[in-house]
């Protein structure tokens, strides 16, 4: 991937490379389908750490966002300054957890409608779908969501890899190529669609095109990252386009579908 056409609302298509066809999409959960609690756990938690306050989104998405929870735990007690932050980053993940096992119960979490229907227009022009977030709660809140037409929004998921245990979570590109392998993509076939810029690496370390999301502002991090395009809702993505391998904003004459 070029990741030469990742701006806001650019009017160009960005081809993938060779022009290539694209037959599956990889969906990050937390912060891309579902506005879940795990930011607000993380912060939470770090009472009798370190000052919550110091827990910011930028902060939450530059070391936090996308990785798995003990890696997450390690990076915020490190990145925080914490005594000892690598060796009670265990204690802090398990508190964490807890927290957002109760937020979870609690119904504290809804799905981006334009996120939702954003994947139900890719199932229906014909893509795979897979879901491959490192956290291991996507299940808990995914059973509790509907398509608009009342369906089960896992329904229309050919697979999921959330939570599934990999030699080292994003950045690397393991979760997603075991998600291109489940499936039977090649990877240079699937787009990731990703709020994180760990994912966004993660994505083109697989060779996979990607979708950066930017629901908090961070547009210059995805950017950056590497994404191939970047939009501030997913109701601005041309869907018709995207199994000819062509990521790009839909025309300003056509009426987005709002967040």
């Amino acid at each position: 991937m070029s990741g030469a056409m990742n701006g806001i609302g650019a009017s160009l298509p960005h081809a993938c490379a060779q022009q290539r066809r694209l037959a599956g999409a990889i969906f990050d959960v937390d912060g891309v389908l579902v506005a879940s609690p795990h930011e607000q756990a993380w912060r939470e938690a770090l009472a009798g750490y370190a000052d919550p306050a110091r827990f910011t989104t930028e902060f939450y998405q530059a070391h936090v966002a996308g990785k798995p929870r003990l890696d997450g735990a390690r990076a915020t007690l490190e990145g925080l300054g914490v005594a000892e932050g690598a060796s009670r980053a265990p204690e802090y993940a398990r508190k964490k957890q807890a927290l957002i096992d109760l937020l979870i119960a609690e119904g504290r979490f809804e799905a981006f409608p334009d996120a939702v229907r954003f994947a139900d227009g890719l199932h229906a022009a014909g893509l795979r779908l897979a879901l491959a977030s490192s956290s291991k709660n996507v299940a808990a809140m995914l059973r509790r969501l509907s398509l608009p037409d009342g369906r089960p929004l896992l329904s229309i998921f050919d697979a999921d890899l959330s939570g599934t245990d990999v030699p080292r979570g994003k950045p690397d590109p393991a979760l997603f190529l075991l998600a291109a392998k489940a499936l039977k993509v090649p990877p240079a076939q699937c787009v990731v669609v990703e709020d994180a810029p760990a994912g966004i690496a993660a994505a083109r370390a697989g060779g996979m095109a990607s979708v950066g999301i930017a629901r908090l502002g961070d547009e210059a991090m995805l950017q950056a990252a590497g994404a191939d395009l970047v939009v501030t809702s997913l109701g601005r993505v041309d869907i018709a386009a995207v199994p000819d391998g062509i990521l790009r904003t839909r025309p300003e004459t056509e009426t987005p579908a709002h967040a």
